[in-house]
């Protein structure tokens, strides 16, 4: 730490400028505080941009973060249309990419500048005495390899899950051979541009999709328009799960109408043969001796595929290894903060029933470290932008020392919940902002019925009930 500085004179370093990580570098401005943004990619909001073809179900009213608004309203910013659906790609453009260029954001941010490390200046994890009067020590590297060290007073980490998707084997394990097959190109990213960027990896060739929620059904249907367009192209789909129509939603109920008319669509293109499913399916090899040969078991016993590409739309999950010398609290089953865990269990939550929380649920034993947004969800899919959103709110209150703020719950959402592509979540019903973060949800949890389920066989009630 440079002499004669102090610890509050240290900027807070934000990890990842996706939609919560510029949200966090807002509300610092916002407070008095210095943020100090550092993106992996060449762009802010680079993971976003990698699936910008993707429409969101929670319109712009949903998207916009009201200390970020605050920042765009003193520039020529224009707000979108508060009722319309925007892509990614629009997300970027219109809230994202102006945030990032304010006057009070464009300086603090790093873009191809990578986290590799987080700890504390001078001790590791074992070390207690002063800790917390300890400065943060960040480092990082940049995209031609310079490694550099920075100290901060307090880090959020916005980095998301995007950059690690689950493995397609079984046991939450690569299946043998999947490293070679995604070295080799013939696994894609989790949301490939099916009709745009990535057409000539996908027309006319033969493609599995592996998988069960929202990431699957929307590269499904960018499948099936393909297959009308190029006749010779194959769509086959894989789930672990014994039938389809489990993923298809709550269809014309669905409080969502965008949500509803994915799962209908899937639907159709199942029951008209436009795509070949295989139910019941553990994915154990992927063999590119000879093209690409994806083999599972089912229970009526083995099951081969030649394919050309694979689609792994398995989920994802955080990457927690540059953390090691932090001191983190995490949920044994989903990977969150402890406190958060039990609230959004991947069998029981979805779209609607997560409620709103802040720095409280979200604390770990390291004091004035914190993972937000996405990550904070460990392996549940159920996240939602706003929610992100009021965790940054809270967040920033804490370290601005204003307990009250931090521990007020200032989120409603409507009792359907709102969701983007794989994302959601708020309470049953609407949570008044005198209602406290850890009992807005008290009622018992039933599996949920709205939206394409997101329950995992490993999710929180499997755990409970084998111990």
């Amino acid at each position: 730490m440079p002499e004669n500085s102090t610890l509050a004179d240290l900027p807070v370093v934000v990890i990842g400028t996706g939609p919560v990580g510029l949200a966090a570098a807002a509300h610092l401005v916002t407070r008095g505080m210095k943020p100090l943004v550092f993106e992996a990619g060449a762009t802010p909001a680079a993971a976003v941009s990698e699936w910008g073809h993707i429409g969101l179900f929670s319109p712009w009213k949903y998207n916009i973060d009201h200390a970020a608004r605050t920042l765009l309203e003193g520039t020529d910013w224009q707000e979108p249309d508060s009722d319309y659906l925007p892509t990614g790609t629009e997300l970027v453009n219109d809230y994202l990419a102006p945030l990032a260029a304010t006057p009070q954001l464009r300086e603090a941010i790093r873009t191809q500048t990578r986290v590799i490390a987080v700890s504390r200046l001078g001790m590791d994890r074992t070390r207690t005495p002063d800790r917390d009067a300890t400065a943060f020590l960040v480092r990082t590297q940049s995209a031609d390899g310079v490694i550099e060290d920075h100290h901060a007073r307090a880090v959020i980490d916005a980095s998301g899950t995007w950059a690690t998707p689950n493995p397609l084997g079984q046991a939450g394990l690569p299946a043998i051979g999947e490293t070679a097959a995604r070295e080799a190109g013939l696994v894609t990213s989790p949301l490939p541009d099916v009709l745009g960027r990535d057409r000539d990896e996908f027309a006319g060739r033969h493609v599995l999709v592996v998988g069960a929620g929202h990431s699957a059904a929307n590269t499904l249907l960018a499948l099936g328009e393909l297959n009308e367009a190029e006749p010779t192209t194959r769509i086959s789909w894989a789930i672990r799960g014994a039938d389809p129509a489990s993923v298809y939603g709550g269809g014309d109920q669905d409080g969502l109408p965008a949500r509803g008319a994915l799962g209908t669509r899937l639907r159709h293109l199942v029951e008209t043969g436009r795509i070949d499913v295989h139910t019941s399916v553990t994915i154990t090899e992927l063999n590119t001796t000879d093209g690409l040969t994806v083999s599972g078991t089912t229970p009526d016993g083995p099951v081969s595929l030649n394919v050309d590409r694979v689609v792994p739309t398995t989920g994802f999950r955080p990457n927690l290894d540059f953390l090691r010398e932090i001191r983190l609290e995490l949920d044994p089953v989903v990977e969150a903060p402890t406190k958060l865990g039990p609230l959004i269990d991947p069998e029981y939550h979805s779209c609607g029933t997560v409620p709103p929380h802040g720095a409280n649920l979200l604390a770990h034993p390291e004091k004035d470290f914190y993972i937000a947004g996405m990550k904070s969800y460990g392996r549940a899919p159920t996240f939602l932008m706003f929610t992100g959103y009021e965790q940054i709110r809270s967040i920033v209150a804490a370290l601005a020392g204003d307990q009250a703020s931090a521990d007020r719950v200032e989120l409603v959402l409507p009792e359907t919940g709102v969701c983007s592509a794989d994302i959601g979540s708020s309470c049953d019903a609407p949570v008044a902002d005198t209602v406290e973060a850890d009992s807005c949800c008290g009622a018992p949890a039933e599996p949920v019925s709205i939206g394409i389920p997101t329950g995992l066989e490993h999710g929180r009630s499997a755990y409970q009930e084998t111990r």
